[in-house]
């Protein structure tokens, strides 16, 4: 059964999780997620599937492995937890460290493609009025 203080996914332990096959799985998801993965998934997130597949095994040899992808779209399973994957946002690569309350969404959740615009204050030549603003 389950350990006390494992993490749990709507009354499964994830030690459950990682063992269900893909169609169990998939019924316990919300329909958003239910919905994509019933179609089957496209050969770029199998392609990333395969290489988290391979850094779980690195990461067991005790390397630190981070993959990097563009596929913001992937739903986040059970088998990616405890990995850390570099999700692009348009500009870098931000990294994602996957725990077991992540599962059912999906990457480009976790790394935001906009920033909060802050202005500061206007510099010399930005309007005819910044001529007046004293410098510091």
């Amino acid at each position: 059964m389950s350990q006390k203080g494992e993490p749990m996914y709507r009354g499964y332990p994830l030690s459950e999780l990682v063992k269900m096959n893909m169609d169990s799985l998939i019924e316990l998801l919300p329909t958003r997620r239910r919905r994509t993965l019933k179609r089957g998934l496209p050969q770029r997130q199998k392609k990333l599937l395969m290489n988290l597949r391979a850094a779980r095994k690195q990461v067991k040899k005790g390397k630190d492995v981070v993959v990097k992808t563009h596929c913001r779209d992937m739903v986040i399973l059970p088998e990616m937890v405890d990995l850390t994957i570099a999700v692009h946002n348009g500009k870098d690569f931000q990294r994602v460290k996957i725990i077991p309350q992540m599962i059912g969404h999906v990457l480009g959740e976790f790394s935001p493609t906009s920033r909060v615009v802050k202005h500061g204050n206007p510099g010399i030549g930005a309007t005819k009025s910044s001529a007046y603003v004293p410098l510091k």
